[in-house]
């Protein structure tokens, strides 16, 4: 039925209702927003019939593109039996078998799996899990650990308690007095150091005054979290080397629960089905969304161990239970096309296939380094991020109101390859089936938007007057 609606109806009753998320709608319009229609493979197709390279994956989260087929069957066979039923005191077959699946794929001890419908969720729910277990295990006897410590920028999600961990002033700060306070943590963001100090000499400086304030403050930890691999949000900023693994010890040494948000980073995004495994980590909860589903569908899983789930469990009437729950928890068709996408990644070898695609993708960019508006590249598996400056020499950012990486982004669409930037770094995150050939379309397309953004920040910017 909305076939027939021409692309000018459907934008302006987009400008009249729809509230978009992470936009500025001051400027949505002027910046041209891709009206999609439909999908196939790797590639968005717009009511106009054009077609874009999906370089983010549509937000980090279809992880082998659009339209996979063996995904398709799984959501429509299971769609014959039923869509969605309660999970709350009850059970479904599909939900089941998937967390048999996680468990078997995930490391020991996590034999415990907890279904939400997004990231954001999963994340809330281990903090709220790990500070009810505080309360409630060994008769009471860490009461007093109802603090958290998390890092600058980083970013859980937008429900309160995922934002009250999260550190991203831009997303953030408008509601600090809604949050829990955190202790914080400095990011190892080794381009912009918190700490001012530089990579060559820091002796990993984040990482001790990281350790600093876990053993300082380890009698009033509930937990540590942590996106392993590298901070999404924050801009791809990558970890040192040892650096997880380092926190992992302290926390254990002090009995304190690490959360570990993969919910950009899980499901290979980093090379690994889990990125706490680059490291040989292991954690107290781990949270997956986004890629679990293939893209497909909202579903989001906390994993955890049976230590913490044996605290929660008690006679109704101690009150011990964990009251907390979606209305589409363990939904069916979530489920189903999550279990097909562990298929998928076991039938196709996937995980067997990234380390070629990862470099491929590493040095495909290497081209971009000397652009006078590239400041830093950033790589963790099939993730980057370009951060772009006005100022090389000075790392100065560029006015927000230039918008230049959008700018970028959008001139890269002229190449046929769609990109969506965090303020001034440049993100990409295919899908995990991206080939070569489309990798250097990215390239191509980044280094066309660079070229382009520059010539039109050159004309708008006045000449500086010359001497006499």
């Amino acid at each position: 039925m909305t076939d027939s609606i021409d692309r000018r109806t459907l934008e302006a009753w987009d400008d009249a209702h729809v509230w978009h998320p992470f936009t500025p709608h001051a400027v949505y319009r002027a910046e041209e927003p891709l009206l999609v229609e439909r999908g196939e493979g790797h590639w968005l197709i717009d009511v106009d019939g054009n077609r874009y390279l999906d370089a983010v994956s549509s937000i980090w989260c279809s992880a082998f593109g659009h339209r996979r087929r063996e995904l398709d069957d799984a959501i429509r066979d299971q769609l014959d039996r039923i869509a969605h039923a309660t999970f709350l005191g009850h059970a479904s077959v599909p939900a089941i078998h998937l967390a048999k699946r996680l468990v078997d794929l995930a490391p020991d001890p996590l034999t415990r799996v907890f279904f939400s419908d997004n990231g954001s969720t999963a994340s809330e729910i281990a903090v709220k899990m790990a500070y009810q277990y505080c309360q409630q295990a060994e008769g009471g006897r860490w009461k007093n650990r109802t603090r958290f410590l998390a890092l600058g920028n980083a970013y859980n999600g937008d429900t309160l308690g995922a934002v009250s961990v999260g550190g991203v002033p831009l997303f953030h700060a408008t509601f600090r007095n809604l949050l829990f306070p955190v202790h914080r943590a400095p990011s190892p963001y080794c381009y912009r150091c918190p700490l001012g100090l530089e990579r060559a000499t820091c002796g990993v400086a984040c990482l001790d005054e990281t350790l600093r304030l876990i053993e300082t403050h380890a009698d009033e930890l509930a937990g540590v979290i942590v996106e392993p691999g590298f901070q999404g949000a924050g801009g791809v900023i990558t970890y040192p080397e040892g650096w997880l693994r380092s926190v992992r010890e302290a926390t254990e040494r002090h009995g304190i629960l690490l959360i570990l948000d993969e919910v950009a980073a899980g499901c290979g995004r980093t090379g690994t089905f889990f990125a706490c495994e680059r490291e040989g980590v292991v954690p107290d909860f781990l949270c997956l969304a986004k890629m679990l589903t293939g893209g497909y569908l909202p579903l989001a899983v906390t994993l955890t161990t049976e230590h913490v789930f044996d605290a929660f469990v008690a006679p109704p009437e101690e009150g011990r239970t964990f009251f907390h729950g979606h209305t589409f928890t363990g939904n069916a068709l979530g489920a189903a096309a999550a279990l097909a996408t562990l298929d998928v990644f076991e039938n196709d070898r996937i995980l067997d296939t990234l380390p070629a695609t990862i470099a491929h993708l590493e040095q495909a960019l290497t081209r971009l380094a000397d652009h006078p508006h590239v400041g830093d590249i950033r790589t963790c598996g099939l993730a980057a991020g370009i951060e772009l400056v006005a100022d090389r020499d000075t790392r100065t950012p560029f006015p927000t109101a230039d918008r230049f990486a959008h700018r970028v982004c959008r001139h890269a669409r002229d190449r046929g390859v769609f990109l969506r930037p965090i303020g001034d770094v440049l993100i990409v995150m295919p899908p995990l089936t991206i080939d070569t050939e489309e990798i250097d379309l990215i390239a191509d397309a980044l280094a066309h938007g660079l070229e382009q953004a520059t010539a039109e920040q050159q004309a708008r910017t006045p000449a500086e007057p010359t001497e006499p």
